[in-house]
């Protein structure tokens, strides 16, 4: 039989968590998202309306946002990494963010004034190139580490961008930690990681920041569409920093009737669905051996632990089915549906949605889901096909298929 999908009502007890949800107001994700409109390589990435998909499905409506062309990089997490490299650089001149764009910040000026900076991070890829392509832009340095089966594509695509990268023999937590212990030894590193721990989450909160302009792009969007408010959201965790700037952006626009939230994780690095059914943040300590590389991470970022255990509903597991069936639905969309190419940690949650609405083995969760033929859902289609070769063999050549096998 294939693996199944697992899922956790969220019961925990509500906290005090105002200080994180203060980092994702509306005002917080317009002012990330003024900063990134003013690079030349801007350009607002597309909200997808999948109107036959969702006729098909039985909801009123299904909108994902394609971040596939974010920046010429093939994904959403140039968002990130450019925000707080960006917040580090104001903080060095005693400025405020909003006093800097693009072009103050590639100035001579200022690199006069920064002198040399080597930032550091680990990463599956996309985190990578976004930050070793910032650093590059800046004229600054980069070392990028990445974990033990990390792709070659992606590797090679952050030393495209001038950084020092390899691909080392650790999980992902582990090479964080490295990356970590590398930039403290250097008196001109930074860190620039979105997984926060206890002394490190002043960065983690700018990337997350960051990573709001798709949000704010997006409910802009929808209401382009006619869309007031999404009823359910459905947004795909490594860490949870992307989750957390969502989840915390809408749940800040909707305090009195906030969607339904759930989070997808890749079931070989669930930390954050353990942690729902644990009622604390608990790590999963192992090689995390997933097609989801993006969401290959065990150890949950403490400030969007805050944000999600107060406002998400449903906590899902997800074998590497579900992330390929899809990348199929994506990109072989019913005629009259727009094409979208979306990779493996991009598509897991429209196979997530396809499964629940049309599977009868799991509509338990859909009815305590409730969605019905009055839901209009957001999904975030966070990278492109990342991994050209691996998108491939799972769409030519049917890795990874969804059916049971005896």
């Amino acid at each position: 039989m294939r693996e199944q999908i697992k899922w956790a009502q969220n019961k925990m007890p509500k906290t005090d968590y105002s200080k994180s949800l203060s980092l994702m107001t509306a005002e917080e994700m317009e002012k990330a998202c003024r900063f990134h409109r003013s690079f030349p390589q801007y350009s607002e990435t597309p909200l997808v309306n999948l109107s036959h998909f969702a006729a098909h499905i039985g909801v009123k409506g299904v909108f994902i946002k394609d971040e596939s062309s974010r920046f010429n990089l093939n994904a959403f997490k140039v968002l990130g990494g450019s925000y707080a490299i960006a917040r580090y650089i104001a903080q060095k001149l005693g400025k405020d963010i909003s006093a800097l764009d693009y072009k103050t910040l590639i100035s001579e000026e200022t690199k006069k004034k920064l002198g040399d900076i080597t930032f550091y991070t680990a990463t599956d890829g996309n985190h990578g190139r976004g930050v070793a392509w910032s650093a590059n832009k800046l004229r600054q340095k980069s070392v990028i580490l990445m974990p033990e089966g990390s792709s070659q594509t992606r590797l090679e695509n952050i030393l495209k961008e001038g950084a020092d990268a390899s691909i080392t023999n650790l999980n992902y937590d582990d090479a964080v930690r490295l990356a970590n212990k590398k930039a403290e030894a250097d008196p001109n590193g930074v860190m620039v990681q979105d997984t926060a721990w206890e002394g490190y989450e002043e960065i983690p909160a700018w990337i997350m920041q960051g990573y709001g302009s798709m949000s704010y792009e997006a409910f802009s969007q929808l209401k382009k569409y006619g869309i007031d408010r999404p009823t359910h959201i459905f947004v795909q965790a490594g860490v949870g920093s992307l989750a957390g700037a969502v989840i915390g952006y809408f749940a800040n626009l909707f305090p009195e009737n906030p969607p339904v939230m759930t989070v997808l994780e890749a079931q070989a690095a669930h930390c954050l669905y353990l942690s729902c059914l644990e009622g604390k943040l608990v790590d999963v300590k192992r090689m995390h051996k997933t097609i989801m590389a993006g969401l290959a991470c065990g150890e949950g970022n403490t400030i969007s632990w805050e944000i999600l255990k107060n406002n998400v509903q449903f906590f899902v597991s997800a074998p590497d089915w579900v992330a390929a069936r899809g990348m199929r639905i994506l990109s072989s969309p019913l005629k009259g549906d727009e094409r979208i190419v979306s990779g493996e940690s991009g598509a897991a949650t429209t196979g997530l949605l396809f499964t629940i609405l049309m599977d009868n083995e799991y509509k338990d969760l859909r009815n305590a889901l409730g969605i019905n033929a009055d839901s209009t859902v957001l999904l975030f289609s966070t990278e492109g096909d990342t991994d050209p070769e691996k998108f491939r063999d799972i769409i030519w050549d049917g890795e990874f298929t969804s059916l049971p096998v005896a």
